[in-house]
């Protein structure tokens, strides 16, 4: 066979194999190998020497072979080199089929590219001393335009870009699961994800090239990600390396999906933003079912508000005579026990006194207690709670199946802890938290802001700045969601850096909407909690709260906001009055017999008391280890599966052991006294 058919024939093939290619890559190897294995393939009949090499080393060709010879079409994940035809030559077959061979084994390492159309030398003329032209022909090939690239870059910065897509899109096929994929697009779907939307496509797509990926074998799947490379958008191709990208990555390597997702937000999100939804996903839910079913907690789930009738005597710190007639295993003799005189002398005549004396010294001897129930109570509203089939398992840490909720349906109530997870400060040597949206809807946007010392004043506008007193606003919430109370935090970490003088603190309606349920206020320093109510915001108001003032290191505080000056009615009760309590308990995670679980709390449940807002039945930090892994879905159940309304229920005011707070009782016993109790 002569040269000139072989070229049409290599033409003619790599016309065949490169018709719906939109790129050619190269594989990785020596190229002088290469040309020498191509060379000795010949039968040594077709390659004798002439003159003085053999018939088929020719330079030309060999330009040719070093030049185009390691280019590959890639087509259903399998590399087609451009030797790989049938020419019917005995002469120049053997070579074909080796360097075929030895290119197919290499791996490939880049997409070629080449400035010149024409790949080769077709054809030369040489006189010789006799005066004879002869024509050689030459391996050649003539390109087709969408292999030619005429941009300005070089070919080797070229190659280095589609090289780092290729790497990036491999690493994401690699690293980020199918899982995680189906999760985010979920969380998108349920518009869990801040502006999510903008990346459903582009997951949508990279999903289904993730499962053609997975189902290939090591070798196709490296072709695989060669030949999509250089067809994605940049997007899909650098997936790994975007916000998106680290999301999931960190859910492919099983980091908690709510961490995940702050993550995420904290990248992309304002610094406002919050979540409209509860993080879980359908699989989630599913998965938690199945625990819930093979653990025997389905018939757990249902709620409802406790009353006298559900607990027992032995519960019980204190009962008013009504409530102890209603209550099970009650003793005759115990209720006589609790007539019997004591000498007053134990007592001392202090008006204040620690919870714990009033549980041990005082209680026993109560015949009858009424708490002043102030402004500043409202967080501290609780309401027991029950479960609805009372042969049900436990579900909680302690062995009894009650729980409760305090006012905003939390399982413990704190400005402070509020505070801390918007991710302000809460431990400087001076704090102003305010709070609203708590007791009724409010989605007004209030403003913190304090007027420092020098006529500085910080609030939201410029809480990016830090005030020559080291003062910072870092929580700002401009549109409080629906049911979740909203905070704003001023704190000065360090004394040393404030100036002396007075800071004036005050709250304004930026909204202008006014509302009527109004705000709390915390001003904290030298470890006591000055607390402040204002109940009635009327529209663009601007509310003096109080002046504290910095002299040689010394806080002093004057008041400019009273939180006992208004009465409100909250749950069916006035507030800045007496009223009876029917029961006096500690938790049930502190109930007789349980190993005292968790902070101890002190319920006080009051008289014709009825929790207006609808308690929550559970919390994740009530759970069962076993059940802690499902903690996104009980979040949201619990927030979903509200207790049922009951008149008839146990509902107060509630006080954690690890918070400083006080309360004003009247207690009737062997004498009538009021006592100011410190927790």
């Amino acid at each position: 066979m002569e040269m000139i058919e072989l070229k049409g024939i290599l033409q003619s093939n790599f016309e065949k194999i490169t018709k719906d290619a939109t790129h050619l890559f190269e594989v990785q190897l020596d190229k002088d190998e290469l040309w020498d294995l191509y060379l000795n393939a010949f039968p040594k009949e077709f390659n004798k020497i002439f003159r003085e090499r053999r018939v088929h080393d020719c330079s030309a060709c060999r330009q040719f072979v070093k030049n185009i010879g390691n280019a590959v079409v890639i087509k259903d994940n399998k590399v087609i080199t451009i030797w790989d035809f049938q020419s019917g030559s005995e002469e120049y077959q053997p070579s074909l089929d080796k360097i075929s061979e030895f290119v197919k084994s290499q791996v490939i390492s880049n997409v070629y590219i080449t400035k010149t159309k024409a790949i080769g030398i077709n054809k030369n003329r040489e006189n010789t001393d006799s005066g004879e032209i002869l024509t050689w022909e030459h391996l050649f090939l003539a390109l087709p335009n969408k292999f030619v690239y005429h941009g300005v870059k070089s070919i080797g910065d070229m190659q280095g870009s589609y090289r780092d897509v290729r790497n990036v899109f491999k690493r994401s096929l690699d690293e980020i699961t199918e899982d995680s994929l189906l999760v985010s697009l979920e969380l998108i779907a349920q518009n869990s994800l801040y502006r999510g939307e903008e990346w459903q496509s582009v997951l949508s797509q990279f999903l289904v090239y993730k499962r053609e990926y997975d189902a290939l074998s090591p070798k196709e799947r490296d072709n695989y990600a060669w030949a999509k490379s250089v067809t994605i958008s940049s997007a899909i191709g650098k997936l790994r390396n975007t916000s998106m990208g680290t999301l999931l990555i960190d859910i492919s390597n099983d980091m908690d999906l709510d961490i995940a997702v702050r993550k995420f937000e904290a990248m992309v999100a304002p610094s406002n933003y919050k979540r409209p939804k509860a993080i879980f996903t359908k699989k989630m839910l599913e998965d938690a079912k199945s625990t819930m079913t093979e653990l025997g907690y389905m018939e757990s789930l249902g709620r409802v508000y406790a009353t006298l009738d559900d607990i027992t005597i032995n519960n019980v710190l204190f009962s008013n005579k009504d409530s102890a007639k209603r209550m099970q295993n009650q003793d005759i003799f115990d209720v006589m026990s609790s007539s019997i005189g004591v000498d007053p002398k134990k007592f001392s005549r202090a008006t204040e006194i620690s919870i714990e004396d009033f549980v041990k010294n005082v209680l026993p001897t109560t015949t009858e207690l009424e708490v002043l129930f102030e402004n500043r109570h409202v967080a501290n509203m609780v309401s027991l709670t029950a479960p609805e089939n009372k042969e049900s398992k436990g579900m909680f840490k302690w062995d009894n199946l009650f729980g409760w909720s305090y006012n905003g349906n939390i399982a413990d109530s704190s400005m402070k802890d509020r505070v801390k997870e918007k991710g302000g400060k809460v431990d400087g040597d001076l704090r102003f938290s305010i709070q609203w949206n708590d007791i009724g809807e409010d989605i007004a946007d209030l403003d913190a802001h304090v007027m420092e010392a020098d006529g500085y004043e910080l609030y939201f506008s410029n809480r990016a700045r830090i005030s020559s007193c080291k003062g910072r606003l870092d929580v700002d919430i401009t549109r409080p969601n629906t049911g979740v109370p909203a905070v704003e935090n001023i704190t000065y970490a360090n004394k040393s850096s404030m100036k002396d003088g007075t800071y004036r603190f005050f709250v304004h309606d930026y909204s202008g909407r006014g509302f009527q349920h109004g705000f709390r206020a915390e001003i904290e320093f030298d470890g006591t909690v000055h607390s402040f109510d204002c109940p009635v915001v009327r529209r663009g108001d601007w509310i003096n709260v109080a002046e504290v003032t910095l002299k040689n290191g010394v806080f002093s505080i004057v008041e400019k906001l009273k939180s006992t000056t208004a009465s409100k009615e909250v749950w069916g009760l006035g507030t800045n009055q007496f009223v009876p309590v029917s029961v006096t308990m500690f938790s049930p995670n502190y109930w007789v017999g349980e190993k005292g679980t968790g902070n101890r709390h002190y319920f006080f449940m009051l008289k014709d008391c009825i929790n207006s807002d609808g308690a929550t039945g559970f919390f994740n930090e009530f759970l069962k280890e076993e059940l802690t892994k499902h903690r996104k879905v009980f979040e949201a159940l619990g927030a979903k599966m509200k207790v049922s309304d009951n008149a008839d229920q146990l509902s107060g005011i509630g006080f954690s052991s690890t918070k400083r707070n006080e309360l004003i009782v009247k207690v009737t016993g062997q004498s009538e006294r009021v006592l100011k109790i410190k927790f």
